[in-house]
């Protein structure tokens, strides 16, 4: 069994999805205010409005994604000007983690595997 989808539920499709093409270096050709794929390749990252009112987000959920150089995402993420939450650490089972909060304050991990 394989994730097929992760979807961001919102009631701004374009301000979320604007952060995840930028986050991403992604232009995926679309304003679309009800629904966008931002990545979709074996797993899906997909942002969504089902006209349900959102409230504040308590960080039940964590997205995790794996990329080359934690560090220098770190940098060009705190440029940004991008919500820090956690510096980059590295973890006691080896990962190497930063995590930050998007604009509808879900919490987004970013980690890399560092050799040894």
């Amino acid at each position: 069994m394989k994730v097929g989808e992760v979807c961001l539920m919102t009631n701004d499709v374009i301000r979320l999805s604007n952060f995840y093409k930028m986050l991403f270096n992604i232009d995926n050709g679309s304003d679309d205010t009800v629904h966008q794929f931002i990545i979709s390749e074996e797993t899906t990252l997909t942002v969504y409005n089902n006209e349900i009112e959102r409230k504040t987000n308590t960080h039940n959920i964590c997205i995790a994604f794996t990329v080359d150089d934690v560090d220098s995402d770190f940098e060009r993420l705190k440029a940004l000007g991008v919500e820090i939450v956690e510096p980059p650490m590295v973890r006691p089972w080896g990962a190497k983690n930063m995590s930050f909060l998007d604009p509808d304050n879900n919490l987004i991990t970013f980690r890399c595997f560092p050799k040894e």
